[in-house]
């Protein structure tokens, strides 16, 4: 049974729901909409308990950002997918960018006075991309032949 979670946050606070053929016009600068977004990947609730923590701070860091963050939640089909191009390595997280460009990740739950200064700093205008890397490469050798995976 899928989570009532997406819709959820869709319908009372708006958060924009999200998946591989609509992130890049959900992320896309507009001249009405601020230029950063967040984006919640939230794994499986049944699995990850701290996913609905942050379904119930994701509003509230909403309404602290008022008119300077706009939300969408991740599909669950679309995570995998998506995931490596922001940096999210654990469910739950928080993603912070700026014109489509992840600017950090904030998995698992943090404290409030946390998340009001990681998210304060994503939203200077000079802060630098998050550097996302291909992941880790891991060499085995086996029997003396080396290979890449």
């Amino acid at each position: 049974m899928p989570s009532p979670l997406p819709r959820a946050l869709s319908e009372t606070y708006g958060v924009a729901p999200v998946d591989e053929t609509s992130i890049d016009a959900f992320l896309e600068p507009a001249q009405d909409r601020p230029a950063h977004a967040i984006l919640f990947f939230a794994g499986d609730p049944a699995q990850r308990s701290e996913t609905h923590d942050v379904a119930i701070i994701l509003p509230q860091l909403l309404e602290a950002f008022a008119g300077r963050l706009r939300a969408g939640i991740v599909a669950r089909a679309a995570e995998d997918a998506l995931k490596g191009r922001f940096g999210v390595c654990v469910f739950p997280s928080l993603v912070v960018t700026r014109d489509g460009e992840p600017l950090g990740v904030l998995p698992k739950v943090y404290d409030w006075t946390d998340y009001l200064t990681r998210i304060e700093t994503f939203l200077l205008p000079d802060a630098p991309r998050l550097a996302v890397s291909g992941g880790p490469r891991v060499h085995i050798t086996y029997s003396g032949r080396e290979t890449a995976g």
